[in-house]
Order: structure tokens, then sequence, then C-alpha cells
């Protein structure tokens, strides 16, 4: 038990995936686990525990941001010993090839600013998935016939963003989408020896002004989830 889990020890997988909505996470427990159950609620964050096909896994709720998801990351490696650890989310589409409903694999995650910035002073820290994570996803959504954008993301550290000559920068250099939690994720895990992928689907578009539906988004966030699950296991 942590300040901000209250699970036992054991009551967690190896593989955690971390929608950003805990809501989301009971909608995925619920909808891709046998013998879910519930194994965190502080303070409204939901953490489940079940098996996928044969394999234990757990869905972790992490909140909104980098601040909240490092809270989540960090305890879920010290005090229950994750090895593995995927966001599983929603992004803006940056790219005019990149539509609404595709998937991203996040092989870079870039960003202004984060919570482990300060550590490393004037080093720009380049934070990068698990090559294995990313290769497996990649197969995993193929053989669904799904073909993913992988590249580089943003990880913003602001959602109503004032800065559009920033987000011009990011569309040049050819960052696929916009998010806000990937850049920890990934720097977190590799401080911690750990594997981390992010694979998002995209619910809206920057330049476009398109959004997904609200009815359409629990279909098109199962694909995201399935190849967050595959690509664990693989």
């Amino acid at each position: 038990m942590t300040v901000h889990i209250g699970a036992k020890k054991g009551d967690f997988a190896e593989t955690v995936l971390m929608p950003g909505d805990p809501y989301r996470a009971k909608w995925a427990a619920e909808t891709f686990l046998s013998d879910a159950r519930l194994v965190n609620d502080v303070r409204g964050m939901l953490g489940y525990t079940g098996t996928w096909n044969g394999h234990r896994v757990s869905i972790q709720g992490s909140g909104m941001g980098m601040p909240s998801l490092s809270i989540y990351a960090n305890e879920l490696i010290r005090d229950f010993d994750a090895q593995t650890l995927i966001r599983i989310g929603s992004c803006g589409g940056m790219q005019p090839e990149v539509k609404v409903r595709d998937v991203i694999i996040a092989m870079t995650a870039t960003s202004v600013t984060t919570p482990s910035s300060t550590m490393f002073k004037d080093v720009n820290f380049a934070p990068t998935a698990d090559w294995t994570l990313l290769r497996n996803a990649v197969a995993a959504a193929e053989a669904q016939g799904i073909r993913p954008h992988v590249g580089g993301i943003y990880s913003s550290d602001t959602f109503y963003d004032e800065r559009p000559d920033l987000n011009e920068q990011m569309v040049r250099h050819g960052v696929l989408g916009v998010e806000m939690e990937a850049a920890e994720l990934y720097t977190v895990a590799a401080r911690h020896k750990r594997r981390a992928l992010a694979v998002l689907t995209v619910s809206d578009h920057l330049q476009t002004g398109e959004a997904l539906p609200s009815e359409d988004r629990e279909r098109s966030f199962g694909e995201m989830v399935e190849i967050a699950l595959a690509a664990a296991f693989a």
C-alpha cells in the first residue's frame, strides 16, 4: 500500500496497462480481462487485475498529465514490482496522413519539460520506447489488419496550449501526435530499467479540427488495448 495506491503486495501483475481515465481502466478490464477484480480505488483512480489469454494483467488509471502519471508509474515500479508499463490513451493527430481513429505507436516522446527534467541538468534526455515492445506492437497491429503510424510524439504539459508556433515546429519535424504522459513514462521506466510503450488512438486532429464521436470511441479504443496486450506477451 502506498499514499496513492491502496493495494496489497501481489495485487498488481508485472504487466500494467495505464489509461489516463480511470473509467477507461474499468471499461478495459471488464471488456478484455477474465476474472477482473478491483485492487485500487484511492482518490477514484481505479485499478484492476485479471487475466488475458492466461496471462496476469493489471489496468491502472494514471490521471491526466505527466506529474500524475509519474506518481503512479513510480509507485507501481517501486512498491509493486511492475516490469512492463504500457500507456493506452488518446492523442491529437498532427500530420496530414494521420487520421482520426488511427493508431500511433510512439517510438520517442518529445517534451518541453517533464517532472524528471531537473535530474538531467544540462542534458536533454531522449525518452524512447522499449524496442521489443515496439516491435511486438507493430506486429500485433499488422496481424489485426491495422497499419499503425510509428514514430515520434509530443508530450505536452498543457492541454489548453497557446503556442501555435510550437505546434508548427512539431509538425515541421514530423511529430505524429500530441498527448500528455508518455515522455515521463519512458523516462521513469529507463531510470528503473523497466519496459515501457505508448499505444495511442487518434481521437481528434489539430489541423483539421475533426474529432471522434463519443459513441465510436470504445470500438476504436478497443483496437489499441488489443495491440497493447498482444505486445506485452508476444
